[in-house]
């Protein structure tokens, strides 16, 4: 798997220290959501470090965005396959939720003890601004990449509108984008003939034999809790969040509302609203913003640690829903990336393919105007334009512009398209000022 690894025209392969070191930095990177995450490893494994050609990034994407769980983690996953196979999918994965899950336990022991989190409105509002214009750069970056024909500029026009105007969940405009390219291509329309791709045919006896050693893999503290006769609140976390696992498309917007409502009314995990300081405290972290599950898990077992201190309890909680929520995507990956790599010389599904990433540029674009709105506004409403139709819009209440925020993303959309500045002075900036916003308030 070395022919995407092209600098100048020449092979090029990282070390695998090289590849654990860079995502390690975009661990610990990882702001803003998919839509910055995605954004921030195209920028350093394709522009930078041109470890994958664009059309390989885009062809995993695609992939991962078909699945169940956090897209972002899971491109993660499939870009270390890529480059070192199943340890470097493994470790990469890792990586990138490593930083913000350690974040996030810290933090929800904090809250846990102290019920304190006045602070994160002052720092999220200079992180938020600065993470807003990379995203903003990130999608500039692939819509010029993506939308190469007019046919797909309006596939991304018209998956954002189904999502923004008429609240269409992702999946199915992901869906309706590939029958479409797949029809188009029936139809006598192909695009041109990607690279050939030097992967070796999977095989289904391995395939099966590897999701099977995952399951065993993925329910393993399962069968541990019950033969220790663990608590039963870690044994309910287990079994909960691997059910969440497997049903979470959309991110986790999609899912809060849902766990919320059986934290708090089926298992009294939790007070009504602490889902939504979870959230802000999972916004403050890098890596997947579905880590609010383990602010969840936290909260769950440190309120009810059985024969447990609260403290451990609750660290094992968050490690519970950590490992029920994103083993699973290392199996998805790993099962199915072989037969996604050989699918890039089938010209007919390379097509509807193609049309999956226009429609991905469409989702990138909502989330980004959806993150700016909230960032930029104190308040944000939705608008029905035409309610028999369900035609809703996202419309800020312009008297309560964050000067601050509004500020912080102008400077720093100077830093990263004017002065061509990388991530790291922005985001030190930003958070700078979050900080001194704190210490004047």
């Amino acid at each position: 798997m070395t022919d995407f690894l092209r600098t100048d025209g020449s092979l090029a392969r990282p070390s695998f220290w090289e590849m654990t070191a860079t995502f390690g930095r975009i661990g610990l990177l990882s702001f803003g959501g998919p839509a910055g995450q995605i954004g921030l490893m195209h920028r350093v494994l394709v522009d930078e470090k041109r470890w994958l050609s664009e059309e390989r990034f885009l062809h995993a994407l695609n992939y991962c965005m078909l699945l169940p769980g956090p897209e972002a983690q899971q491109l993660a996953t499939y870009s270390g396959w890529l480059l070192h196979g199943k340890r470097g999918g493994i470790v990469a994965g890792t990586l990138f939720i490593l930083p913000g899950f350690l974040v996030i336990v810290a933090l929800a022991s904090a809250y846990a003890l102290y019920q304190d989190t006045h602070w994160l409105p002052a720092l999220l509002s200079g992180l938020k601004a600065g993470v807003l214009a990379i995203v903003i750069e990130a999608l500039l970056r692939v819509a010029k990449r993506a939308l190469t024909s007019r046919f797909l500029v309006g596939i991304a026009a018209a998956a954002f509108v189904a999502l923004f105007c008429f609240g269409v969940p992702f999946p199915l405009v992901i869906l309706a984008a590939g029958l479409i390219g797949f029809a188009r291509a029936k139809g006598g329309a192909l695009p041109p003939q990607s690279e050939n791709a030097k992967t070796a045919s999977p095989s289904w006896k391995r395939v099966l034999g590897g999701l099977l050693l995952g399951l065993v893999i993925w329910q393993l503290p399962l069968v541990l809790l019950w033969l220790s006769t663990a608590p039963g609140t870690l044994i309910d976390l287990q079994i909960f969040f691997s059910k969440m696992a497997v049903v979470t498309f959309g991110g986790a917007y999609a899912v809060l509302a849902y766990v919320a409502q059986v934290a708090v009314e089926t298992h009294g995990w939790m007070m009504p609203g602490e889902m939504l300081d979870g959230l802000a405290l999972a916004e403050a972290t890098p890596g997947p913003l579905v880590l609010v599950l383990s602010y969840v898990g936290f909260l769950a077992a440190f309120r009810h640690p059985g024969l447990f201190d609260p403290l451990t309890a609750g660290i094992l909680g968050a490690s519970i829903a950590a490992w029920a929520t994103f083993v699973p995507s290392f199996m998805f990956i790993f099962a199915g990336a072989p037969y996604i790599e050989n699918l890039r010389n089938n010209r007919t599904l390379s097509a509807a393919l193609s049309a999956i990433t226009a429609a991905v540029v469409g989702v990138i674009l909502n989330l980004s105007v959806w993150f700016g709105l909230h960032v930029l506004f104190g308040q944000v409403d939705r608008i029905a334009l035409l309610p028999q139709l369900n035609f809703n819009v996202s419309w800020p209440v312009w008297q309560t512009l964050d000067l601050l925020s509004f500020t912080l993303f102008i400077v720093s959309a100077i830093m990263l398209f004017r002065l061509k500045l990388g991530m790291l002075p922005v985001l030190g900036l930003c958070v700078a000022a979050g900080f001194l916003k704190l210490w004047l308030t």
